[in-house]
């Protein structure tokens, strides 16, 4: 159960994130919430493309989270064994990132959801749905 209540909130975390990126994206004014501050305001284009780029790879880290919880994408079980750590590395340097942003703004919103995601990725990747009761 611990584990499928990680995923679901790791998904729901992801999924607010993808939308803040493709808003991002989509030229809304919040640049101070990302990229360490550096743009007030709407992204330049090619920070617009990279928020793109970030609500993809967002997706795949995503689909890993969900094939290893066994929350569907079954065809995606067994690389998702492995792939989960990557998952968990990748959200570690988020908090490390989002810890170290000079942008107080990005720091106070970011740190937060990374590090529950961080916490809710490293759960689904110690237990699977091997280990988890309510998969059996």
């Amino acid at each position: 159960m611990r584990t499928l209540i990680a995923a679901r909130l790791y998904l729901t975390l992801t999924a607010f994130v993808i939308a803040f990126q493709i808003a991002l994206a989509a030229g809304a004014p919040w640049g101070e919430f990302t990229m360490g501050g550096a743009y007030l305001g709407v992204l330049p284009p090619r920070m617009r493309v990279a928020a793109v780029g970030s609500a993809l790879l967002l997706s795949a880290l995503g689909a890993i989270v969900a094939a290893r919880a066994g929350l569907g994408l079954s065809r995606l079980q067994r690389a998702a064994r492995r792939g989960i750590w990557f998952v968990v590395a990748y959200t570690v340097v988020g908090v490390a990132l989002n810890a170290a942003t000079p942008s107080a703004r990005e720091r106070s919103l970011w740190l937060p959801v990374i590090l529950l995601m961080s916490l809710c990725a490293f759960v689904v990747a110690r237990a699977g749905p091997d280990s988890d009761p309510a998969h059996t």
